[in-house]
């Protein structure tokens, strides 16, 4: 089990890396850029590859002895297994809100000890946001200025919970279901990581996903949230785990406080 004094050492160290690679995806963003699409037809760009490719090498610099689990290298087949401890890397969470060009996208960095995301950092390239939060110590969010503010789940409020749903994935049928012996004030439609970092933000309630999603899309949301005081489940309440074979995630709900 890694110290938490040294999972702060590597956040830290990684904040110039997170906004290096966000001004890759900016510059990108800017361009008239291509969309490819993958063999299991997400989409991808420039962008995503030359952003996990920076970050890649970086956290071979940091911590030599960690392996790093990419979404492209994954996708193309040259990452077959993860082991107990390893590093999840998405580089572009949210590529079709990159090519809609709603700035709902991230760049994401989590660290897996155990089957457990126990660091987390996501930027919204967009909008200059940085969310870090790391097993033990907390989570915080920081604006492009470097202003630096501590964030929380919030507890359900008593006109109802505020729930967050994907804007680019249709579940919101299966959603109300799921929550039909709840009291639903809104529902909110967010793309990529953000969601889960609103919920540890205190913005939002609950997060059901029902639609295919893959480990690197949620794990550096998942670090934050639960630093937040908030959890990830299966749909069972089983925790969710990591280096699962695939790498693709069961159904599950991510909650605030309750």
């Amino acid at each position: 089990m890694l110290f938490t004094p040294e999972l702060s050492r590597w956040l830290e160290r990684l904040l110039p890396t997170m906004r290096a690679a966000g001004e890759l995806v900016m510059k990108v963003y800017g361009s008239d850029f291509q969309v490819d699409i993958k063999a299991d037809e997400s989409p991808v760009t420039l962008a995503d590859q030359m952003a996990e490719d920076l970050i890649t090498q970086a956290l071979i610099e940091l911590t030599p002895h960690i392996p790093v689990v990419g979404e492209e290298a994954a996708s193309s087949g040259t990452v077959q297994a993860a082991a107990e401890r390893f590093w999840l890397v998405d580089p572009l969470d949210g590529t079709r809100e990159f090519v809609d060009r709603n700035g709902e996208f991230t760049v994401n960095i989590a660290l897996i000890d155990d089957g457990k995301p126990v660091l987390g950092l996501v930027l919204l390239p967009a909008l200059g946001h940085l969310y870090g939060g790391v097993a033990g110590l907390g989570s915080w969010v920081e604006t492009e200025a470097g202003q630096r503010r501590p964030i929380h789940c919030r507890a359900s409020p008593p006109e109802g919970l505020s729930v967050l749903a994907s804007r680019s994935h249709n579940d919101e049928v299966a959603v109300q279901a799921y929550l039909a012996d709840r009291k639903i004030a809104q529902i909110v439609h967010a793309g990529s990581s953000l969601k889960l970092c609103l919920l540890a933000d205190g913005q939002a309630d609950v997060y059901p996903r029902f639609g295919r999603t893959m480990e690197w899309d949620i794990a550096a949301g998942q670090a934050i949230l639960e630093a937040a005081g908030g959890a990830v489940e299966q749909l069972d309440g089983a925790p969710l785990r990591y280096g699962k074979p695939g790498f693709e995630n069961p159904h599950f709900v991510a909650w605030g406080l309750r």
